[in-house]
């Protein structure tokens, strides 16, 4: 009998990456926010667009502690995540030198279940204890039922934080989940 194991891995992402991240997102976004962004906001997505903000956060991140990081399936970039020092903390979350901002976490749908969000995941929980941050929070869309259940069942836990976002078009309620670090 013989056994296949799937090449998958996470690496840090590279500028060359850009423009499939933008396309990733974009994708991403209209299959698995279509029923909880107004379709203006989608129909405005573009994959430059994205693919520039990634190239920006990638080729030039404010300090050596922000990161995107890149999951992949042999040669192809399938998903992929970034992780900073949190800047948009309550005055009353503990320890804010210490607190680690989470997100984006998307996996392109056709690659899903496969195990590359608990790849990304644990890679940046890894990245963020390195740079001495012991705990991480991460704003999820109200109705986003599939990233709630995979962030619970990786330990976090929402903190009873919730915000709007207006999307131009509507708007976007978002939840903040949060998880120890050590």
């Amino acid at each position: 009998m013989v056994e296949l194991m799937a090449d998958v891995s996470v690496r840090p992402a590279r500028p060359e990456d850009a423009d499939e991240l933008g396309r990733i997102q974009v994708v991403t976004w209209r299959t698995a926010y279509a029923s909880l962004l107004p379709a203006a906001v989608l129909d405005g997505l573009a994959d430059d667009v994205a693919a520039a903000a990634w190239r920006e956060a990638i080729g030039a991140p404010p300090t050596p502690r922000h990161r995107v990081l890149v999951a992949l399936e042999q040669d192809w970039r399938v998903g992929f995540a970034a992780v900073a020092p949190a800047d948009d903390l309550e005055p009353d979350d503990p320890e804010p030198e210490a607190t680690a901002a989470v997100g984006p976490i998307l996996v392109e749908p056709r690659w899903g279940r496969r195990g590359h969000g608990s790849r990304l995941l644990a890679a940046v929980v890894d990245h963020a204890r390195e740079d001495g941050l012991r705990r991480a929070v991460m704003w999820i869309p109200e109705g986003d039922s599939a990233s709630r259940e995979f962030l619970l069942s990786a330990g976090w836990a929402p903190d009873g934080l919730a915000r709007a976002l207006d999307t131009g078009a509507g708007e976007l309620r978002e939840v903040r989940l949060h998880v120890l670090l050590d």
